[in-house]
This record gives structure tokens, C-alpha cells and sequence, in this order.
């Protein structure tokens, strides 16, 4: 099933969604609607996920192949019109994508990770962020806003964002070196971590760690919003890599300026 961001609504001419895991093809730690082709899924079943989702919302879905970096994928009217293979090397290792093309979905696979969504209401332009620690660390949020102001002159206070299901504070137990990671890059540990008594291991808030990020680079704090909910808490209805590991399914999440 598709599930929209309320904050989208004042503006019909973009659509944001994310996935959940039911009523689709995929079976097994995939089932049942998987659109991620490099996780171990069959690819016969995550080719009808796509088919039904791009036919559910009137648009091309892409779909780049993340690594945990900070590359970011332009897509344009150069992109659409490359050949598959192209088009294929133009989305590997790519962990954002953007677009300004009406009917084209860009599009971020994550299970536990935190997907970010950007509409910038002046310029019509949008950007789906995959932000997992590694990419929060290495401030992928921030990084594909400076992205979008040099290609279409997106200024910050004219961006709606939508932060979708990924795992939370409470969930997210890190070992000490990924504590020290953030530390070391001056984040604010007292506001994005704290130490478990009973385990004596940190936890981090990678949502809020992204909510800052943004808020940093100028976006109002009242232009976000975050559904709530935690992948892992959630894995009936989300994928959730630390509950199923890795070869499991992945939740899909969009943004779409239509085509009018």
C-alpha cells in the first residue's frame, strides 16, 4: 500500500509516498511489495511491484542503487533520454537523487535507514535522500540541499520536507565508534544520543540528527514533517534490515512533481 505526507497537501502539483509491505508479488523476507532489485529479491516479483506502483501514481519511478556515500544523481532531460545502461551506471552509488522533470518519481529503498524527501515549492524541484549513519555523518541531507541550490536555485526557506519510516532513538543501539564518528564531526551529542544504563551501550537519533541538518541549512522547522514511525517497532508493516537482515525487503519512498 501507498501512504502520502500530510504537509504535501497544500501543494497538488507534488506528490510524496512511501510504502509499506503489504499486497504485493514478493514472497519470503521480501513479501510482500519489495521494489528493490539489490537485496535478493526475484526480480520477476520486484518488476510487478514497480509496474503497479508507477501505473498507482502516473510516473517513472527511479530507483538508484545507494551505498551509504553522499553522490547524488541530477536526473534530466540528458538522463532520460541515455540508453538503459546509461542510465543504469548514472544511478550506482548514488544515495539522492533530484530532478526538477515533471512524472518522474525519485525514489530511495530503506530498511531501518531514514528517508528524507525536499520540495522546493518556488523552483518545483524535489530530492529523495537516503540517510543511513554513514550517510548522516557524512551530512547527505545538507550536501544534496547545496546541490539543488547550484543546479535550479532552490533557496532553503522555500523547502517542504517529509522524514518517512526509519528506526529510532530508542531502537537504534550503535557501538562506541559510531558515537565517536558523530563526535568527532561536531555534532551535538547531547541532543542526538544517549547511554542505555542497562546495556551501557549509546543510541543515536538519526531522524533528529537529519531534522537538524536541515533546519542548519535554512529549512523552517514547521516545513517538516516526520510521520513517526520506527521501522524496527514496526516490522509487520515495514522492513526493518536489523529485525530481518539484509536480504530482506526494502520500503520504498517518493517524490513526484506531476505532470499537469
Amino acid at each position: 500500500m501507498i501512504h502520502t505526507f500530510g504537509i504535501l497537501s497544500e501543494h497538488p502539483e507534488a506528490f510524496g509516498f512511501y510504502t509499506d509491505r503489504h499486497k504485493g508479488f514478493s514472497c519470503g523476507s521480501y513479501a510482500e511489495f519489495n521494489c528493490n532489485l539489490y537485496a535478493g529479491d526475484d526480480p520477476d516479483a520486484v518488476r510487478k511491484n514497480r509496474e503497479w506502483l508507477s501505473k498507482e501514481i502516473n510516473a517513472r519511478l527511479v530507483i538508484p542503487h545507494q551505498t551509504h556515500g553522499c553522490e547524488i544523481a541530477i536526473i534530466d532531460s540528458e538522463f532520460m533520454n541515455s540508453d538503459e545502461k546509461q542510465q543504469h551506471d548514472a544511478l550506482e552509488g548514488k544515495d539522492a537523487v533530484i530532478t526538477q522533470l515533471q512524472g518522474v518519481a525519485a525514489c530511495i529503498s530503506t530498511a531501518d535507514c531514514i528517508p528524507i524527501l525536499l520540495y522546493d515549492k518556488k523552483r518545483k524541484a524535489v530530492a529523495a535522500i537516503h540517510a543511513g549513519w554513514r550517510g548522516t555523518l557524512k551530512k547527505i541531507a545538507s550536501r544534496t540541499i547545496e546541490t539543488m541550490q547550484k543546479q535550479f536555485g532552490t533557496t532553503p526557506k522555500d523547502i517542504i520536507a517529509c522524514i518517512g519510516p526509519g528506526i529510532s532513538l530508542k531502537a537504534f543501539e550503535v557501538g562506541d565508534e559510531v558515537y565517536d564518528a558523530f563526535s568527532n564531526e561536531h555534532f551535538d551529542m547531547a541532543e542526538i544520543a544517549f547511554r542505555n544504563p542497562q546495556t551501557n551501550k549509546y543510541h543515536l537519533d538519526l531522524k533528529k540528527c537529519n531534522r537538524m541538518q536541515l533546519t542548519s541549512c535554512g529549512v523552517p522547522n514547521e516545513h517538516i514533517e516526520d510521520v513517526n514511525i520506527c521501522s524496527y517497532s514496526e516490522y509487520d508493516n515495514y522492513f526493518s534490515a536489523r529485525r530481518m537482515g539484509i536480504n530482506s525487503g526494502r520500503t520504498l519512498t517518493g517524490i513526484i512533481i506531476k505532470t499537469l
